[in-house]
């Protein structure tokens, strides 16, 4: 923070200083760092990296979505299983009038029977049902990189959030300081005659638009915290440690990565698994068939088994199963034309990102490089004026009022160039 002191020749310690020279000296002291302790002191630290992981480990939509993943994989080994085999246990030719009704050992065609029956899904069939599985599980994959990737940007931007939020508060609680030191000093001056009744009316004035502005960045910060909060739990209230991390982003290789974007990453799964379903459709043509062996007995006769095969004879191709594989013929292509709209808008906003971070650029280092200078050199020559008496007090606040509107301003570009910075990082995943 830069600071501006006039500094006052004094020869001997216990010499009282001019009036107006000991003013100018209260108006231009810098605002010191520090503001009002929102985080809790005995808490460790909480550094960016740490707030990360720590969402990481704590996020619930992670947790969701790893499930979801868990799930997925666990299918694939049964996608391609046969199905369970049938077993049926069954009285045939069961007489139901005459003396022997509803006896199963007088009839001589009345059969005791027990079957085994099996389904057998054709190879074709149950290859792509392996395919679509796991193409799910590929897809499910996808998505969780994906998750984890909003994860970080989400709790990083949050833990930003605080830290300039912080940054702007200490500004202003040092532009208070001074101010009340400005006022405890100007009831002594006024009625020793060396200073105005009004310095003191427009000195608080001034304190009231200093805490207006100190209670909205306090409430900003509140906000900060509670977002953090709902990525870290209970440590959003330490206080932070470190400096956000430096990025620097490349566009040319950010756009030449943009078909790697994280978003776009379960589309080639998507479309594995279309194309399986649309095997899986293709396949019908060929049918299924099942065995089934049987076990028999009758009264009176030898014990028999019999065995069978049956089969699916498709037919009405163009009304049954050519529908379907038209259908999913269609679904590729949406999956297509929508990979290809995500891309574009994706291409569109990366490109507006990459031109705000460099106005944002610009701006910082304009800032720095001229407009801080000249609002410093604005107060010392409105202090100078005052002491020469040549200029009032108005003038000196209104030129402290700019530097700390400078100071917050820079402050704000960081923030925006950080949150930038971090939302293109996180754009492709590692």
């Amino acid at each position: 923070m830069s600071r501006f002191i006039v500094r006052v020749p004094c020869r001997h310690a216990g010499r009282r200083l001019p009036s107006k020279l000991a003013l100018a000296w209260v108006l231009g002291m810098a605002a010191l760092g520090g503001g009002p302790a929102s985080a809790d002191p005995a808490a460790p630290a909480l550094s960016y990296a740490e707030a990360l992981e720590l969402a990481r480990q704590g996020a619930p939509a992670l947790r969701a979505q790893q499930a979801t993943l868990a799930g997925s994989t666990a299918l694939v080994p049964a996608a391609a299983a046969l199905p369970d085999p049938r077993l049926s246990v069954g009285v045939e030719n069961l007489p139901i009038a005459g003396p022997d009704r509803w006896r199963t050992t007088r009839d001589t065609g009345t059969m005791q029977r027990i079957a085994l029956m099996q389904e057998m899904p054709n190879r074709a069939r149950r290859d792509a049902r392996e395919q679509a599985a796991q193409a799910r599980s590929e897809r499910d994959r996808a998505m969780l990189v994906a998750a984890e990737l909003a994860v970080r940007r989400d709790a990083g931007l949050a833990w930003l959030a605080v830290h300039y939020a912080e940054a702007r508060l200490a500004q202003v609680a040092g532009f208070q300081r001074e101010n009340r030191l400005l006022q405890d000093t100007l009831p002594a001056r006024i009625a020793g005659g060396s200073a105005l009744p009004a310095e003191l009316t427009m000195a608080r004035q001034e304190a009231l638009a200093i805490a207006d502005r100190a209670d909205e960045l306090a409430r900003d910060l509140r906000k900060a915290r509670a977002e953090l909060r709902r990525w870290i739990g209970a440590r959003a209230d330490a206080p932070l440690q470190g400096e956000p991390p430096t990025r620097r982003v490349d566009g040319d290789a950010l756009r030449a990565s943009l078909p790697q974007h994280a978003e776009l990453a379960p589309y080639a799964p998507m479309r594995a698994m279309a194309q399986a379903e649309a095997a899986e459709a293709d396949a019908e043509q060929r049918g299924d068939w099942a065995w089934e062996v049987a076990y028999s007995r009758r009264p009176r006769y030898d014990d028999m088994v019999s065995f069978q095969l049956r089969f699916d004879l498709p037919w009405q191709r163009e009304r049954r199963q050519q529908p379907q594989i038209a259908a999913k013929r269609r679904e590729l292509e949406r999956l297509e034309a929508e990979r290809d709209d995500l891309l574009r808008r994706h291409a569109a906003e990366t490109d507006a990102m990459l031109a705000e971070l460099q106005a944002l650029d610009a701006q910082a280092e304009r800032l720095r490089g001229a407009g801080q200078p000249l609002a410093a050199e604005r107060v010392t020559l409105a202090t100078a004026a005052y002491q020469a008496g040549r200029g009032d007090l108005s003038a000196v606040l209104a030129a402290r009022s700019q530097v700390l509107e400078t100071q917050l301003r820079s402050i704000d570009l960081d923030a925006q160039r950080a949150a930038l910075s971090l939302r293109l990082s996180t754009l492709i995943a590692e």
